[in-house]
């Protein structure tokens, strides 16, 4: 528990926050998003193969999530406005460096500082959600992170034509310049809470701790490495789709068939991705705001089970265009969740304080699962997408019960825990007032 006293911002202006930051988020999505249609252009210009290409997308995403706590530091001594600039320069650079990549060895260097850059902007926009909104953190982070998807469901199209027109090395640096720049010019408009935003209610089904925990004291905890697991299972399936869906439908041979659905007509691939990042936008922040109603561990299961009956559903009629489409984009309906889920489950557990850095160590399981895709390739060449399919499922469905029957018990007893500390540091505190801050110390230091 700390003394750190509750913010009194004016309630309009914590939602222009969650705005910036949104947009912010829209920025970098096709780091992650639009890379996928990029992997073959690649390839056919200089044949160096899909597992090495596919080697950068690893780097980006490992580079991206393993420094966000490093980055948290500094948003939490520097404050979020420079650490979101300096994110907005080397998105920026990274794709400039892209356009004119002629080996892998720049290739990757350009990964690496994509990476750095997405994960400045990533982690800090999620992190100033949070401490802005405990009361909905769900729905805060949902939103948030809902930009990752929306970002690039508005621009994947464009970038397909300008791809197809100008050749992928002008639309690297075309896409990278405007939107480095964009962040760059809404960072300024970023400020964190003038202290901790005070939760306007505590519902019965979203416990929250009531101690801050700091980072040392949350690697201490059992149940941050069992939320990091559950994170790493559910992350892969959902990373490898993400950076494969185009050599998949290439291999099912279905990338170019045209599909049409509610009056739209498009080649399966397009499609697919396109309504991939409208449907994962969506769920974002709609998982949230169910898992502020029903509870964290509830919405985790009905998403992971969901994500695993797509993907079986894909390694079995995936061959068929229209299931293609249909498939990816509930999966990634029920996928992109996790990135609302675990850091309002996070925030939940651990306190507001700390919430950005503790969040970031959380966020580092999604480099964790990189470390798969180049697997998943390897895989794929040898016994096929549908194996790679079968583990995925495998991993989810195990998630889904983790959740629920492990998860859930383990969180809300080291939650009661916490409130019996505080508890006798209060009526310590009253008997004793002359030692209250020592009892508030050792309560801060308590693992």
């Amino acid at each position: 528990m700390n003394s750190t006293k509750p913010a009194s911002s004016p309630g309009g202006f914590r939602w222009l926050q969650l705005a910036i930051g949104i947009v912010c988020m829209a920025m970098i999505a096709n780091l992650q998003y639009g890379w996928t249609l990029f992997v073959d252009p690649i390839d056919a210009k200089f044949h160096w193969g899909r597992p090495a290409i596919q080697l950068a997308f690893t780097i980006f995403v490992m580079t991206e999530t393993w420094l966000v706590p490093v980055e948290a530091w500094f948003v939490d001594k520097y404050g979020p406005r420079i650490v979101i600039m300096f994110g907005g320069l080397m998105i920026g650079l990274a794709w400039v460096m892209n356009s004119y990549a002629s080996s892998l060895v720049t290739l990757y260097a350009a990964a690496i500082v994509a990476g750095i850059g997405a994960g400045a902007v990533y982690g800090t926009c999620v992190g100033n959600a949070l401490k802005w909104f405990p009361d909905r953190r769900g729905l805060a982070a949902g939103a948030t992170a809902a930009g990752f998807g929306a970002g690039a469901a508005l621009t994947v199209v464009p970038i397909a034509n300008m791809i197809a027109a100008s050749g992928y090395q002008s639309t690297f640096l075309t896409f990278g310049i405007g939107q480095g720049f964009i962040v760059i010019l809404l960072a300024w408009f970023v400020r964190p809470p003038h202290g901790v935003e005070a939760p306007r209610k505590k519902r019965l089904n979203l416990p929250q701790s009531a101690i801050d925990y700091t980072p040392p004291q949350v690697l201490r905890t059992p149940i941050f490495w069992v939320m990091y697991l559950v994170f790493v299972m559910v992350a892969s399936g959902g990373l490898m789709t993400a950076a494969q869906i185009g050599p998949i439908a290439h291999d099912f041979k279905i990338a170019d068939t045209p599909v049409t659905l509610a009056g739209f007509q498009m080649a399966a691939l397009t499609f697919a991705i396109s309504l991939d990042r409208v449907f994962d936008s969506f769920g974002r922040p709609l998982f949230g705001w169910v898992s502020d109603n029903i509870g964290r561990e509830h919405t985790m299961f009905i998403a992971f089970a969901t994500a695993a009956l797509m993907l079986l559903t894909l390694s079995t009629y995936g061959h068929v265009p229209v299931v293609f489409v249909l498939a990816t984009a509930i999966y990634f309906g029920v996928f992109g969740e996790i990135y609302s889920l675990f850091p309002a489950t996070s925030g939940d557990t651990f306190g507001a304080k700390y919430a950005t850095t503790n969040n970031g160590m959380l966020y580092t399981a999604k480099g964790t699962a990189a470390l798969l895709v180049p697997l998943a390739s390897i895989i794929s060449s040898q016994l096929g997408w549908q194996a790679v399919f079968i583990v995925a499922v495998a991993l989810n469905a195990t998630a889904a019960l983790t959740a629920l029957f492990l998860i859930k018990p383990m969180r809300r007893a080291f939650i009661l825990g916490s409130e019996a500390k505080a508890s006798a540091a209060i009526a310590r505190a009253k008997v004793f007032p002359d030692d209250a801050s020592v009892s508030y110390d050792r309560l801060e230091k308590a693992p």
